[in-house]
């Protein structure tokens, strides 16, 4: 793909990248000025940027606010973001807002099903809205998933929770197959342990010293693995010392397809 047109010779092009965006930022917010409209940016995944590329679009925005140009960004990103952008820069606290983003609440989860099925003249029963929001905890991936196996698993309308309980195990199987699959076959042997045992905990918050208990090490050890856990999406740390896995359901993939290690017990003591 070609845009006809030769770079600018002396625009953005120093090889500093704090520098260079900040003047891309800066031209683009300018030329949108003059023509009276806005430039939005969105970028999705903000947690895997590297810290310089982070300081860099973090300081980029600032020069752009600071000089009230039309140019704003939407980002998303895990939990972890808000301490990562906080730490690479220590103004982006009052730069930025971070609004929590959690699951559908269990009445826009339904609508998010009874809707398209509406303009197609199908409907749901209470019952099958409700099952599917359970079994799908409100993610929007997996009313998703579970909205394509049931639709598809109907025979006449309305869809019922008879027919929402004959497709969930195509449903879960499509997750594991992909959305699951996917994240579990980029981690290491000690990472998928890790989180094998994690998952004897359920899904809710865990203490990190616990994890180590089941372990059987001490929870010092650990600090490195648990990092690159963070680092890769897998877990958050939503507070000191307590981790979350960061999609629902995946403790419940892990001890379908991972038996537990056998040194890893439940009530296991850090080793001396």
């Amino acid at each position: 793909m070609e845009l006809g047109i030769e770079a600018e010779v002396g625009a953005a092009d120093s090889g500093d990248l704090e520098v260079d965006l900040g003047n891309l930022f800066e031209a683009i917010g300018e030329a949108a000025l003059d023509r009276d409209t806005a430039v939005a940016l969105c970028l999705d995944e903000l947690q895997y940027l590297k810290e310089t590329d982070l300081s860099a679009l973090i300081m980029a925005l600032h020069r752009v606010a600071q000089k009230r140009l039309p140019l704003i960004l939407f980002g998303a990103g895990l939990p972890q973001i808000v301490g990562k952008t906080c730490r690479s820069k220590t103004y982006a606290e009052r730069l930025f807002e971070f609004p929590d983003i959690g699951p559908l609440v269990p009445e826009d989860a339904k609508e998010a099903l009874r809707g398209p099925a509406r303009r197609e003249g199908v409907a749901f029963t209470d019952a099958a809205l409700e099952e599917i929001v359970r079994l799908a905890e409100g993610y929007p991936y997996f009313l998703q998933q579970w909205g394509y196996d049931t639709w598809n698993e109907a025979r006449s309308t309305p869809i019922d929770l008879a027919t929402v309980r004959a497709a969930s195990a195509r449903a879960i199987q499509g997750l594991d197959e992909s959305f699951f699959r996917v994240r579990f076959d980029r981690l290491t042997p000690r990472e998928k342990v890790y989180l094998r045992v994690m998952a004897e905990g359920g899904a809710g918050l865990q203490r990190s010293g616990d994890i180590a208990g089941r372990m059987g090490v001490r929870v010092t050890s650990l600090a490195p693995l648990r990092s690159s856990l963070i680092q890769k999406g897998m877990i958050y740390s939503p507070s000191f010392g307590d981790n979350a896995f960061t999609v629902p359901l995946f403790d419940a993939y892990l001890r379908r397809v991972m038996p537990l290690p056998a040194r890893q017990v439940r009530g296991g003591r850090p080793r001396p």
